[in-house]
């Protein structure tokens, strides 16, 4: 787009004294005659720049004039570009890193360098499956077009097929929002349990959202089907309360142990993780759920028994 063009020269010229057209005609992958446009747009616009000819020359901002505020810092620079690296790690096509090309003043590599105090990457293990089915779902929202895939989930395998209305990444994995055809509500599908994804050919009218459907944290919030277990755990599973939960959310018992609350909404999601913690948990109440990890327990073990 021409004002992206704009803006990136502007930034780069905030950066460098001087630019050889050629080079700008380059980086933003247009013909030196479209450079010298754009420079008679950004005079128009206010801002002096200043060409001068000979292996010296080069396009400049006129001595003496300060760009205001509102022209991208190198903070701001750093900031946007960090943003558009961690979507590129879950992006197909070369789209973000022409435009990270197009925004960075100097090399990238001077920017951001190897070194960097900060990294984001949102790609998971299944970034080869992951990355395709961001970018199918992001054109059926565009152009508001139902998908169908199959689902997994803790009831078994089934056929949906959605309005998708909106890709998240949320509690550390990514999820598309949508009104689901088959339980006619809206849902949320996690992507690494979606299998088979592909475009209808429907099309849909968006439905109206009231703010309730579109809380998104809702979907595992409800305080009237949220439980509490009382856990009492081993010291080396510290950790996992402090990933989990924080720092506050448990109480040391002794140097061996300690006491902690962990909440939940299902209960047979709830017996699984407590056993995926091993001989280091052990459930206090409620009761319900401390028979329900002991009757599966004593079914894992009916496995190993000859």
């Amino acid at each position: 787009m021409k004002i992206d063009r704009l803006l990136g020269i502007l930034s780069i010229l905030s950066k460098k004294p001087k630019v050889k057209a050629k080079d700008l005609a380059e980086r933003f992958e247009v013909s030196i005659r479209t450079i010298y446009r754009d420079v008679e747009v950004i005079c128009q616009a206010g801002i002096p720049l200043v060409t001068s000819p000979g292996g010296d020359g080069g396009i400049s901002i006129a001595e003496g004039f300060t760009l205001g505020k509102d022209v991208l810092t190198r903070n701001d620079l750093e900031s946007i570009i960090l943003g558009l690296k961690s979507l590129e790690s879950v992006t197909q096509g070369t789209q973000i890193r022409s435009l990270l090309t197009r925004l960075a003043p100097e090399p990238e590599s001077s920017i951001i360098p190897a070194g960097s105090d900060v990294v984001i990457d949102l790609a998971s293990f299944y970034r080869s499956s992951l990355a395709p089915k961001i970018s199918l779902l992001r054109e059926a929202i565009a152009v508001k077009q139902t998908v169908r895939f199959d689902y997994y989930a803790k009831n078994g395998h089934t056929l949906r097929e959605i309005e998708p209305y909106l890709i998240a990444f949320k509690w550390s994995a990514w999820y598309v929002f949508g009104f689901c055809r088959l339980r006619q509500d809206f849902r949320l599908f996690k992507l690494n349990r979606i299998t088979e994804l592909t475009l209808t050919g429907e099309g849909f009218e968006p439905r109206s959202l009231t703010a309730e459907q579109a809380d998104l944290d809702a979907f595992y919030q409800d305080p009237e089907k949220r439980h509490y277990a009382t856990l009492l755990l081993s010291r080396d599973l510290e950790y996992i309360m402090i990933d989990e939960y924080g720092i506050n959310s448990y109480k040391p018992v002794d140097e061996q142990s300690i006491v902690a609350q962990w909440d939940y909404i299902n209960e047979r999601e709830m017996v699984k993780t407590v056993l995926r913690l091993g001989s280091g948990a052990k459930v206090l109440a409620p009761k319900s759920l401390a028979d329900a990890v002991k009757d599966e327990a004593l079914k894992i073990l009916q496995n190993y028994s000859e």
